[in-house]
């Protein structure tokens, strides 16, 4: 399986490291996985819904 970091995650999803460092940490990715201090994500993974957002909320009580 290939495997993308935290900055290529965040190039292709718009959105911090950090932000993807808190979506691993959760479990909201499904195959990550941390070797180390690193988690390494799939490169078929789908960029968790934002629950922080207006948008986020009514997508996910829908």
């Amino acid at each position: 399986m290939d495997y993308m970091t935290l900055k290529e995650a965040s190039e292709r999803w718009g959105v911090t490291p950090r932000r993807i460092n808190y979506y691993c940490a959760a479990g909201r990715i499904p195959g990550a996985v941390k070797m180390g201090t690193v988690w390494l994500i799939p490169k078929k993974a789908q960029k968790p819904i934002d629950g922080r957002t207006k948008q986020g909320r009514a997508l996910k009580h829908e």
